[in-house]
């Protein structure tokens, strides 16, 4: 599952925003519900890790020049969590980026 958000901030003020805010980022299921751990591989790209009811999904946040991408490997079993996902992903990414 990828979400892109397109911006025109460029890729220096898109990485500080996401880096300054990354504890809001990582907040994508109610508090207690799963257990969110981030790091950064690369300057661009955060990774997640989100672990509840025994499953873990990995994602990552890619920042380009031009856009913003949330990206989860979601196995078929947990497809259904896709728009949940999506639903508190995308309010964050529009705010951040501010377009909300």
């Amino acid at each position: 599952m990828r979400m892109t958000f397109p911006h025109s901030l460029g890729r220096e003020e898109v990485r500080r925003r996401v880096r300054e805010h990354e504890g809001e980022i990582a907040q994508i299921a109610p508090a207690g519900m799963a257990e969110v751990t981030t790091s950064w591989p690369s300057e661009d790209k955060m990774a997640l890790s989100v672990t509840a009811m025994g499953k873990t999904i990995e994602g990552c946040v890619d920042i380009s020049d031009d856009a913003l991408a949330f990206e989860f490997d979601l196995p078929m079993a947990l497809s259904f969590v896709g728009p949940m996902i999506r639903s508190a992903i995308e309010p964050k990414a529009k705010k951040l980026l501010g377009q909300a």
